[in-house]
């Protein structure tokens, strides 16, 4: 999934449809809040999205119905792993070194992780 990262704006169209699973135009203009951005500019993201091979949409007649070809999680799966590959030199480690020492988790979140990581190591 290389070079298929999402700008801003186009995650932003890109929760609606994961949100949707399968959305016409009309239907994606409806979740965009006040003001409105142009259909203009909907129509340039989503072929941008389309190149990127991140949606796909079937024709019904002059419409389009866009569907997400990558679902959420393999998407942000990908970005983490590019993030700690860039980052912190692949290392899961130095990520969760960096991620508990800079956050201001409480005592009742660091012990969830530690649990979750517990969990992972019996699976």
């Amino acid at each position: 999934m290389k070079d298929q990262k999402l700008t801003d704006a186009e995650k932003d169209l890109m929760e609606i449809i994961w949100q949707k699973k399968a959305a016409f135009m009309k239907d994606i203009m409806e979740e965009f809040p006040e003001p409105k951005p142009a259909t203009t500019t909907i129509a340039t993201l989503l072929k941008r999205m389309q190149n990127k091979d991140l949606i796909g949409y079937k024709t019904y007649g002059n419409s389009r119905e866009y569907f997400p070809k990558v679902s959420k999680e393999v998407y942000f799966k990908e970005e983490m792993t590019s993030m700690i590959d860039k980052f912190f030199n692949s290392s899961a480690s130095q990520f969760a070194s960096f991620f508990t020492s800079n956050t201001k988790l409480s005592q009742t979140e660091l012990k969830e992780l530690r649990d979750l990581i517990d969990q992972k190591i019996k699976d």
